[in-house]
């Protein structure tokens, strides 16, 4: 009898141990959730950090596109990567879902995003879907790789990987490089190199004007910020700003206009301005636009004044502009950490 029973458990045990080895080479979730991520305490940020999100508790996450994704809670610095559980030490986006996890998407050829519960790390894949829906507590994720044309829908139960459509008259495949939601709901997704696109959870629109196409002679950074201003106007960072209608009152049926933008409205035709990188909207309905090697600019509606970003009397390469949860702006760079404003220049910021 001791016999059987010992046999037994230890078949048992053997059986328990293959399972278990077969499940973490299938499914890097099941032992990542099981437990519980420090991350490493940090003194400094890295050098590279493209993308600056607040979450609601107010902690700040700064993500690399080499060293993972840094959380800061006003006292304390702490590194996430892969050896964390990261599904990838490049990030380009990060969001958080009514229940207040954290996802961090990247470059990657797997479809797969990673979420973060507080404690511990958990690897969600995309499945292909043509599940197009628009709902309210969706979250829309920016995975990139290659020009495949695929956005990401996560519902809260499972990540879907959708193929946008091509804007007619356009066969030429693309990137999604921007994703915004709108005051009134719509998702626009900016591309590289065919245009923007507008879904209202029943349609696509497109606009694919030469601005914001991006076919011409030397290259350009694809649309990749969309944002817009008091008025309900878009901007692309492009040369042109978009007025746009529900019901197009126009002859040719679009359901946009288009109108000269910030890099003519100072009378300079500041040419830098035709093609910034990012843009974001302050409390007091600013517009500011990051360009790459020529500092940041703010429009308010009437004028636009120029503030420089050096170091070493060396004007920086800049990526990203954020407005935190208190209205405050946040500079990301390719090389120099990163930069907050304080009322009248932008700083290094040193935790």
């Amino acid at each position: 009898m001791k016999l059987t029973t010992l046999l037994f458990f230890s078949i048992l045990s053997l059986l328990t141990s293959c399972n278990g080895q077969n499940s973490h080479s299938k499914n890097h979730s099941i032992p990542l959730e099981k437990i519980n991520v420090k991350g490493d305490t940090v003194k400094e940020l890295g050098s590279n950090i493209m993308v600056i999100y607040q979450d609601k508790k107010n902690n700040y996450w700064f993500g690399s596109w080499k060293t993972g994704v840094y959380k800061y809670d006003g006292k304390t610095l702490i590194n996430y990567t892969t050896k964390h559980g990261l599904y990838i030490d490049r990030v380009d986006d990060i969001k958080e879902d009514p229940s207040g996890n954290i996802y961090f998407s990247g470059m990657n050829p797997n479809a797969t995003t990673t979420k973060f519960d507080g404690k511990s790390f958990t690897h969600i894949k995309a499945i292909p879907s043509n599940e197009w829906k628009l709902e309210a507590n969706d979250l829309w994720l920016k995975i990139l790789h290659q020009t495949n044309q695929k956005v990401y829908r996560f519902d809260g139960k499972t990540l879907y990987e959708l193929t946008l459509p091509s804007p007619p008259g356009f066969n030429q495949p693309f990137e999604i490089y921007s994703i915004y939601k709108d005051q009134k709901g719509n998702i626009w997704f900016g591309t590289n190199p065919v245009g923007v696109c507008r879904f209202d959870g029943k349609s696509f629109e497109w606009i694919t004007e030469e601005d914001v196409t991006e076919f011409r002679q030397g290259g350009s950074n694809g649309v990749r910020s969309i944002t817009e201003d008091k008025n309900g106007n878009f901007w692309f960072n492009t040369e042109f700003r978009y007025s746009i209608y529900d019901n197009s009152p126009l002859k040719s049926n679009q359901f946009y206009t288009r109108h000269e933008s910030i890099g003519s409205l100072d009378g300079k035709n500041t040419s830098i301005l035709n093609e910034y990188l990012s843009t974001v909207r302050d409390n007091d309905n600013n517009l500011w636009f990051v360009t790459y090697r020529d500092g940041v600019w703010k429009y308010d509606g009437k004028k636009i004044t120029h503030y420089p970003v050096q170091e070493n009397s060396t004007n920086i390469k800049l990526f990203s502009i954020y407005k935190d949860n208190n209205g405050d702006l946040w500079l990301g760079t390719h090389e120099n950490g990163v930069y907050k404003f304080n009322g009248n220049t932008f700083e290094k910021f040193k935790p």
